[in-house]
């Protein structure tokens, strides 16, 4: 179950734009969270850096270089955290109680005609994603309202 870096930065990003971010699940999921934390330190942090590393270098001269360079390196892997994060979380295999929400929500899915792929014996977050996906995108909201009431 060990995976490479680059594979967890993959799935994470595979993930993010798999998993819907929706106000319904804010209450249940940290993915909500976690993903609009990453999509804003994707495009604020690289400016972020580079402005404090020119201005540390203005200020306090070459001297302080390794310390302008720890403090850019420092904002650059915080969008690459929450990308190593949901890496990580879509790979898990979902506890007991959410398994059962997932194999519940399949079979109704399966009973309004959605066309899906076979229920997973043991579904991982990434399979729980797509099918809220799924269902959030095919289903009209009378059907999906009442699984979050």
């Amino acid at each position: 179950m060990s995976q490479s870096v680059m594979t967890m930065l993959k799935d994470g990003q595979q993930y993010m734009k798999t998993w819907p971010v929706r106000k319904e699940l804010y209450a249940y999921f940290p993915e909500c969270r976690i993903i609009a934390a990453t999509q804003f330190a994707i495009k604020t942090m690289p400016p972020v850096a580079l402005i404090s590393c020119a201005l540390l270098i203005q200020n306090l001269g070459l001297s302080y270089l390794p310390q302008t360079i720890a403090i850019g390196a420092f904002f650059i892997s915080l969008p690459m955290q929450g990308l190593l994060w949901l890496g990580h979380r879509s790979d898990q295999y979902l506890p007991p109680q959410l398994k059962g929400w997932y194999q519940e929500i399949h079979a109704k899915m399966r009973t309004k005609g959605c066309n899906l792929a076979s229920a997973k014996s043991k579904p991982k977050y990434k399979e729980l994603a797509q099918l809220l996906k799924t269902a959030f995108t095919d289903l009209d909201n009378a059907f999906t309202k009442h699984w979050f009431n």
